[in-house]
C-alpha cells in the first residue's frame, strides 16, 4: 500500500533548546523507534476493531528491547535513571502519538504512567518483582478507578467496587469500566471503596472471581483495548495494598495527574501529525490557479496553529519540569497542559481535514492503494478531552488555583 509521510515541520520551526540533553537523545531515540519499528503498522492499528486478537504483543516487546520501558524507572529496578524521568516520558508520548494515540495511550500512558507510577508507591517486594517484568515488556498492565456510576466524580459517595479486609488480606466485589488494557492485563490497581475512604489494591489478574468482559467498541484509538472489569469475592493479600488503607485516592489522583500530562503531550503529538499532513498537502494541491497554500485565510488559520502547538508543547514540558524536580503547583499546570494539548489536537485535526477535503476523509483510496492519517486523528483526539478528568474538571482546577475552592 501507498502511504503519505509528510516532512516534520515541527524540525524546522521548533528548538528543544531548553530541553536537558539526556530529553534530547530520549527524543531521538523514541522517533526512530516510531519511524522504523511503529510507523510501518500504525494505520492498521488504528484502525482495527477491538478485540484481543489484534493487541500488539510484538510491539510491546520491540518497545521493551529498544529500552521504550526503562525511560521512566529507577536504574536499581532495571529502568533508564534518568535525572528527569517525566520529562522524558512525556517527549516519548509526543513521538509514539504523533504516529498511532491509540499505541500511546496504552503502552505508555496506561502501561508506565498509571500503572507505573502506582507501582511506585507499592510495597518494595511487589516493586522488585513486577518492575523487571513491566520493564522487560513480559507484563501488561492497568490501573481501575472509573466504574459505570463513577469516573469524573471518584468519591466514597459514588464508588461500588467494595474491598474488605479478611485474615492475610481483602476481598474485592465489583464493578469497573472503560478499563485500559484489562482484557490483556496480567496485572491491575484497583481503586475500592473501605468504609467512608478508599484503598488502592493490586490484582493479579488470574486470580480467582476476576473476570473481563468484551472490548468495547468505540469512536477512536481502536488499539487502545477497554472493557468491564467484575470482581467476585477476590482475594489479594496484604502485600497488595499500595502505601496505607483509606488513602487510596491519594495513590489514584498522584497518577492520573501525571497522566493528564501525557494527555498534553499525546495532543501535541497528534495536533503536528495533522497540521504537518495538511500543510503538506496544502503546498502541492492547487485550486483556481494556485496552491491552497497561497490563500491568505489558510496561512493565518496555520500561522494561529504553529504558535499553538509551540504553546502547547511548552506547556507539557514545564508540567513534566515541576513535576520532576517536586515544585509547588504541579495539579494546576498539569491541568494546563491537558486542557490545552487534548483541546488543540482536536481543533487542528478538523481543519487539517477541511483543508484535505477528500483526501482528509478518506481512510484508504481503493483505486490507488493510498492510506490517509486525518480521520483517524480526529477520531483518537476526541477522547483526551474527555478521559483522566475532563476538560471541564480541569478548568475547575485551574479556576481553584485561582480562587480558592
Amino acid at each position: 500500500m501507498m502511504n503519505n509521510y509528510p516532512e516534520r515541520i515541527s524540525d524546522s520551526m521548533y528548538d528543544d533548546i531548553w530541553l536537558p540533553a539526556e530529553t534530547i537523545a530520549v527524543r531521538k531515540k523514541v522517533r526512530e523507534f516510531a519511524d522504523k519499528g511503529l510507523r510501518p503498522i500504525a494505520h492498521q492499528l488504528n484502525n482495527s476493531v477491538e478485540d484481543v486478537n489484534t493487541f500488539p504483543w510484538q510491539l510491546v516487546k520491540q518497545m521493551a528491547e529498544a529500552g521504550l520501558f526503562a525511560i521512566p524507572f529507577e536504574k536499581k529496578y532495571g529502568g533508564a535513571g534518568l535525572e528527569y524521568p517525566t520529562l522524558a516520558t512525556m517527549v516519548m508520548l509526543e513521538e509514539i502519538a504523533y504516529v498511532s494515540s491509540g499505541v500511546a495511550a496504552a503502552l505508555i500512558d496506561v502501561q508506565l504512567i498509571l500503572f507505573g507510577n502506582t507501582l511506585n508507591n507499592a510495597q518494595e517486594s511487589i516493586k522488585q518483582k513486577l518492575f523487571p517484568q513491566l520493564i522487560a515488556g513480559d507484563i501488561v498492565g492497568s490501573f481501575a478507578t472509573s466504574e459505570p456510576a463513577a469516573s469524573t466524580d471518584l468519591s466514597v459517595r459514588a464508588l461500588q467496587t467494595i474491598a474488605t479486609k479478611v485474615e492475610g488480606g481483602y476481598k474485592i466485589n465489583g464493578r469497573k469500566r472503560w478499563i485500559t488494557n484489562s482484557p490483556v492485563a496480567h496485572h491491575m490497581f484497583v481503586l475500592c471503596k473501605m468504609d467512608d475512604a478508599m484503598t488502592m489494591l493490586l490484582v493479579d489478574m488470574s486470580s480467582k472471581g476476576a473476570s473481563v468482559g468484551d472490548p468495547d467498541k468505540k469512536m477512536g484509538n481502536h488499539c487502545q483495548l477497554t472493557a468491564d472489569v467484575y470482581f467476585d469475592d477476590v482475594f489479594v493479600s496484604d502485600e497488595c495494598l499500595v502505601g496505607v488503607e483509606g488513602k487510596g485516592l491519594n495513590a489514584a489522583l498522584t497518577s492520573l495527574t501525571l497522566g493528564r500530562v501525557g494527555i498534553g503531550a499525546c495532543g501535541v503529538g497528534m495536533g503536528q501529525a495533522a497540521f504537518d499532513f495538511a500543510t503538506s498537502y496544502m503546498k502541492k494541491r492547487e485550486i483556481f490557479g494556485k496552491t491552497i497554500s497561497q490563500f491568505q485565510y489558510w496561512q493565518f488559520k496555520f500561522a494561529d496553529y504553529a504558535a499553538d502547538l509551540e504553546n502547547a508543547r511548552n506547556l507539557y514540558i514545564k508540567a513534566a519540569l515541576i513535576e520532576d524536580k517536586k515544585r509547588p503547583n504541579v495539579q494546576s499546570m498539569c491541568a494546563m497542559a491537558k486542557l490545552i494539548g487534548s483541546s488543540l489536537a482536536g481543533d487542528i485535526a478538523r481543519d487539517a481535514i477541511q483543508a484535505c477535503g477528500g483526501y482528509g476523509f478518506v481512510k484508504e483510496v481503493a483505486a490507488t492503494g493510498e492510506e490517509f492519517p486525518l480521520e483517524a486523528i480526529y477520531r483518537d483526539a476526541k477522547i483526551g478531552e474527555i478521559y483522566e478528568g475532563a476538560n471541564e474538571v480541569q478548568r475547575l482546577v485551574i479556576a481553584r488555583s485561582i480562587f480558592g475552592k
